[in-house]
């Protein structure tokens, strides 16, 4: 396809929204950009926030790794599961405060 071609079709395509719609052929091309803009932003974004709670996850399954590791010195234990993992990950260290202080409760 030449640039010529792709041109003729965009062109088509903004006469019939600004038909459709009773649009200026220069306002359908803003709505059409418009409406684009908004659908990239609206795929990417949960795309963004699903990537950024698994990396939270990973290091928060580090954090408990950590935890285990040094803290089984003092008596200091948390399960390594995905929920805690969470927890720990988009809280940091208030939320394996307050799931420590759950487990010591007995609730966890």
């Amino acid at each position: 396809m030449d640039t010529t071609h792709i041109q003729e079709v965009a062109g088509e395509i903004i006469e019939e929204v600004g038909e459709l719609t009773g649009l200026d052929p220069k306002m359908a091309a803003v709505a059409i950009f418009v409406l684009i803009l908004l659908a990239v932003f609206l795929f990417t974004k949960p795309i963004r926030w699903f990537i950024k709670l698994l990396i939270n996850t990973g290091i928060g399954f580090a954090v408990l790794w950590v935890l285990n590791t040094y803290g089984a010195q003092f008596g200091i234990e948390l399960a390594m599961t995905w929920q805690n993992a969470v927890v720990t990950g988009i809280f940091g260290i208030p939320g394996v405060a307050v799931l420590l202080a759950l487990r010591w409760a007995g609730i966890l």
